[in-house]
């Protein structure tokens, strides 16, 4: 595959918020999030909102939601961490939630500082009473994202599906060469 083609995944994981209907998309600029964020700027049915840290997405949602649309947040997982304080506002106000979290430290990952939290994203958003889904093969993607859209746009539930660090592939750290 061309380095500038899209994966497929990724072009289906785009499709299935488009199919639940998410207006809204909100994001920290992220790699592993770049086709979804590319798709939601060109979309003239979207509104991109890009935030300078996570935990504003968590009330881009709830806002979105109060306004009578359905919005997601694009974050990675150290940008859980950010949000915890700001998760207790969807719980104390009952806001359905959709998160799709990029995984880091987990497969090869060559930076320390993203294993502490990469570890403990699942916890963390589980102890914030988020449900946590995860799509770690290019197959599990759609169908993992178009179910937590549903838990939480149908049911009201609050979810995040996490996207693993293979699926998304190998970070390469480029020394520069000056």
């Amino acid at each position: 595959m061309p380095a500038t083609e899209t994966p497929i995944w990724q072009q289906e994981l785009w499709g299935a918020l488009r199919a639940s209907g998410v207006q809204q998309v909100a994001y920290v600029p992220d790699a592993g999030h770049s086709h979804a964020i590319r798709e939601a700027i060109a979309d003239p049915h979207i509104t991109d909102v890009v935030l300078t840290t996570e935990e504003e997405g968590v009330a881009v949602v709830a806002g979105a939601w109060l306004g009578g649309q359905r919005a997601a947040l694009l974050m990675q997982s150290s940008g859980v961490g950010n949000c915890v304080n700001m998760f207790s506002l969807l719980d104390s106000c009952r806001f359905p939630f959709l998160a799709l979290v990029t995984m880091r430290g987990e497969y090869a990952e060559f930076n320390p500082w993203q294993g502490p939290m990469g570890r403990a994203t699942e916890d963390a958003l589980k102890l914030m009473g988020i449900n946590v889904l995860r799509a770690d093969t290019p197959d599990d993607v759609a169908e993992t994202v178009s179910a937590a859209a549903d838990a939480a746009f149908l049911a009201g539930e609050r979810v995040a599906v996490l996207i693993g660090q293979r699926l998304i592939g190998r970070k390469i750290w480029k020394k520069d060469s000056k």
